[in-house]
């Protein structure tokens, strides 16, 4: 494909912040190839993506549909690039993200403006002090062809498969195990503040203090989702608290204001349920339920949920116990922190929906609101209501002893 010259846009130019924005540790870049710069050029019928790389690497591109999207994974890369990357495009590439899958591997997905094939996905070798190009080819296709195109690729290699399962419980350990879910992470960075605060590194470091917070009572134990910035399949999440047959799944997370939603603040608890308490409830489950296609991830063959007698009696206790869970801490978090006028609220999200774990979905606040944000960043806040969420689960599983509830 030829593209003239004048074609040309340089989306972004090289930038340690950008590092940061990305989630790449600041060292990462003597350890793994540095993704510097991209320009992107063409028109929407023929449109070329390159980025400027340290060095060549294998990569791999293939084309996921609903929506049009392409995928190109390749070995772990430091992405130096600045805030805001990817947020704009041109021709048939209306934007783009990036960031770690998995340890040792990175991913670029490109949101397409209409159906495209990948005409060519190649890397070629640095030369003349020049650094080494990720070039990718794209031309316009109507959309039976693209269909044709997905049945013709294999599919997305299973991220899932590729990271070892975690190590079996102690068995000689009765203690409940509560699994913390730092939401987003990697390639998805969740909501971001107008400052630039990213909603993964928020709702990571919350996390990580709040499982120092409830080890500390010596009377649980503790399984983080993720610990680091790599991402992390809402299945798998799921999968992680089924297998360990934990007692709580919290999943952590830090909102945004949509348009339309007015001047809305403080923390909010979220349970699950097919229908939800609210519109502002069920926009916030629609965005957190599509971040497996933030990350490239194929849910056209994802199994519907089982629904017979038994599996339906399991989630209505374990919808008990969740709504039991998370209006104590309502309570709790009262006493810690700025509660959303409707604090206790429900929605149909993917993550709580293990039917034997009783799951809650906590938005801290929001990273729209300068209040919240100033709360989210602010290491008295932090430990204040890591405290409060620490006493709920106290209170909750004292409870459940008590009442002779099955204590996992």
């Amino acid at each position: 494909m030829s593209i003239r010259p004048a074609f040309w846009v340089l989306v972004i130019v090289t930038g340690f912040l950008g590092g940061l924005w990305a989630g790449e540790p600041a060292g990462a870049a003597g350890d793994f190839p540095v993704a510097s710069a991209v320009r992107v050029g063409g028109d929407e019928k023929q449109t070329r993506f390159v980025v400027d790389v340290s060095h060549k690497l294998d990569i791999r591109a293939f084309v996921l549909a609903n929506p049009y999207r392409v995928v190109i994974d390749m070995p772990q890369v430091a992405f130096q690039f600045p805030a805001r990357t990817g947020e704009t495009g041109r021709g048939l590439i209306k934007a783009f993200r990036y960031g770690l899958v998995m340890q040792g591997g990175s991913r670029m997905v490109i949101d397409l403006a209409k159906p495209a094939r990948v005409d060519r996905a190649f890397v070629i070798e640095s030369s003349n002090d020049q650094p080494a190009r990720l070039v990718l080819d794209l031309t316009a296709v109507d959309h039976e062809a693209f269909l044709r195109a997905i049945a013709l690729e294999n599919r997305a290699p299973d991220m899932a498969a590729k990271r070892p399962p975690p190590a079996p419980d102690d068995k000689a350990d009765p203690r409940p195990l509560i699994v913390l879910d730092p939401g987003h992470g990697g390639i998805d960075n969740g909501t971001r503040a107008a400052s630039g605060e990213l909603e993964k590194a928020i709702v990571l470091e919350f996390s990580l203090l709040l499982r120092d917070h409830i080890e500390k009572t010596g009377r649980y134990r503790v399984m983080m989702t993720r610990s680091d910035d790599t991402f992390i399949p809402l299945a798998e999440r799921v999968n992680m608290a089924r297998a360990r047959q934990a007692g709580l799944l919290v999943s952590i997370h830090a909102d945004a204001l949509a348009r339309g939603d007015g001047d809305a603040q403080g923390a909010t608890i979220y349970t699950l349920s097919d229908t939800a308490s609210d519109a502002a409830a069920a926009r916030l489950a629609d965005s957190e339920n599509g971040v497996d296609a933030i990350a490239g991830i194929d849910l056209s063959a994802e199994p519907d949920d089982v629904a017979d007698i038994l599996f339906d009696l399991a989630r209505r206790e374990t919808k008990t116990f969740s709504v039991q869970f998370a209006r104590g801490l309502v309570t709790e978090m009262r006493n810690a922190t700025r509660m959303h006028r409707d604090p206790l609220r429900s929605a149909g999200f993917r993550v709580l929906r293990a039917p034997d774990v009783p799951s809650v979905l906590v938005e801290l606040g929001y990273v729209s609101n300068r209040g919240d944000l100033k709360s989210l960043t602010s290491d008295a806040w932090r430990n204040r209501t890591a405290a409060a969420i620490a006493r709920a689960v106290d209170s909750y599983f004292s409870a459940r002893i008590a009442g002779s509830g099955r204590p996992r």
